[in-house]
Order: structure tokens, then sequence, then C-alpha cells
């Protein structure tokens, strides 16, 4: 029995992928599938997938381009997330920061870098005229890492997904002072050069599945109510957050929403250079449409 490893967040965008594993639909063939939670964000799947510790991973955008820049041996097969991801900004509960105009040398926690709470500061920056050098950084693994770390006198900002954090700020440990949306669709399917050679269609196959999966529950009724439950979030947020979240649900990217999206991490410092997508996509199992 051979075993497809994947990687994502322990987070609600990943329902579908949770879904078909569950089902093990390759299993008359000989292939396993094995999910792995990995809190610790995009920067460490990119990591796990150099290392060969995972097959695919569920890696926010900007962080596997920049990783592929520096020589990831990996393709993205495909979107996961059209939508953009919204960022909260958040301080300790008790700082006394209550909007970020008070911020002027901001102090960030970071899950790691080249994670999205990283890079996703320079969009921030941007956004409020910061310059780079006056930014800090300290690394401190995931969500849970940053609740402890926090100090309310050093007005450090932690950058993630609003509804994840949500039960933190509605318990006052955090403060959610503001949000930043990534401007380009947020989540990609990666899959190392190892994995795709090794399982060949196998790999596009369960994309595939995911896709259905991901349009069910894009328009099915009981979505909100099964990632309610299954991640313990309140329905009422689950709701909100369904309605604003596209999932892709067939293999399709834009090569003209591509080239604008790595423009922009270009002008912000994520990238050095535009990527030729040739060579980070897998064309044969893509449709690339203008």
């Amino acid at each position: 029995m051979k075993t497809i490893r994947i990687t994502g967040v322990p987070e609600h965008f990943n329902f579908p992928w949770k879904k078909v594993v569950k089902t093990q639909p390759f299993l008359k063939q000989g292939i396993q599938l094995d999910w792995t939670d990995e809190s610790r964000g995009s920067g460490q799947m990119n990591k796990a997938l150099r290392n060969n510790e995972t097959d695919i991973a569920l890696v926010l955008t900007e962080s596997f381009l920049q990783d592929f820049e520096n020589g990831n041996p990996s393709k993205i097969i495909g979107y996961h997330v059209l939508s953009p991801l919204i960022w909260g900004i958040h301080t300790h509960g008790n700082s006394p920061v209550t909007q970020l105009s008070e911020i002027k040398e901001p102090n960030f926690l970071i899950s790691r870098i080249g994670s999205g709470s990283h890079l996703m500061t320079f969009v921030l920056a941007k956004k409020e005229n910061w310059k780079k050098e006056n930014m800090n950084f300290k690394v401190i693994g995931n969500l849970p890492g940053a609740l402890e770390s926090m100090d309310p006198q050093l007005h450090e900002l932690f950058l993630w997904e609003k509804y994840t954090t949500k039960p933190w700020v509605d318990s006052g440990e955090m403060k959610r002072i503001g949000e930043v949306p990534s401007p380009w669709p947020c989540f990609v399917m990666v899959a190392s050069d190892k994995a795709i050679t090794e399982f060949g269609e196998t790999i596009f196959n369960l994309r595939d599945l995911v896709y259905d999966e991901s349009n069910k529950l894009q328009h099915g009724e009981s979505s909100v109510e099964d990632i309610s439950r299954n991640y313990d979030l309140n329905l009422q947020d689950v709701r909100e957050w369904h309605n604003q979240t596209v999932w892709a649900t067939k293999p399709d990217i834009s090569r003209v929403q591509l080239m604008r999206s790595m423009q922009t991490m270009k002008e912000l410092g994520i990238l050095k250079e535009k990527l030729q997508p040739e060579k980070f996509l897998s064309l044969d199992n893509l449709s690339i449409t203008n």
C-alpha cells in the first residue's frame, strides 16, 4: 500500500479535503490518503515539501511563489480558494492601541519567515505607509504561540485569518483593530515534483474529487452547519465567512490574473522578479485562460 501525504492548516478552508480523505477513494488502487494538520502555516508546509515530508500541501499563494523562487521543487496543480483571505490585525486584548494609525514602528508576531503572517505584513505596510526598515519580527510558531507571546506593552501585531482567531477576540484575549485582504486568490494546491512523478494521474484525480466536494460545499444547504460543528466555530460567523468564500471547483488558472498578482508581489518585495508560469504550474493538467 502506498500513501499520498497531504498537509494543510487546521482551518475551515480545508474541509473539502478532509471530506475526500475520509472516503479513501483510491484504496482499490493500493493508495491510501493521509492528512496532517500543520498549525505553523505555509512556511512550514513549504519546508515539508522541500524535505519530502509531504506530497501535497494547501499553501498560501504568495508563500509558495516566494519559496518556489528560492528553489522549492514543487508545482501548483490548481487553485484551492479563489477569494482573498481576510487577515485580522490583532493586538493583545489589554493593549492600549485601538487603531492602526497609532502604530508607527510595528512589531509583528509571525509564525515563521515566509509564512502568510510574515508576507502579508508587506501588504499592510504599503497600505499604512510604514517603512520596512522600521518593521520588527518575532517568530512564535502558530496561533497558540501568539497568544502566549503577546505583550500588551509592546504594541505587537499579529496577522491571522479573522474567523480562526474570533473566539479569542470574543473572549477578550485578543483585540482586532483592523483587517487586510490578500490581493490575490489565497490558497493553491501544491504537489512536489517527486509526488507528481510517483503518483501521476492519481494526484490530479484526487484534486478533481476535491473540486467536486468544494462545489457541493459552496452550494450545499448543510455546509455551514457541518463546518461550524467540525471546527467548533460560531454558526453565524461561519455563515458570514461562507458567504464571502469562493472555493475553486475546476482546474482553471487565469494567466492575466496570475501575472498581475506576481507584479503586485514584486512591488511589495515578496518576489524578486515575476516568475514564468511554465516553471511552477503543472501545465499538462491545468486549463490556462486569459
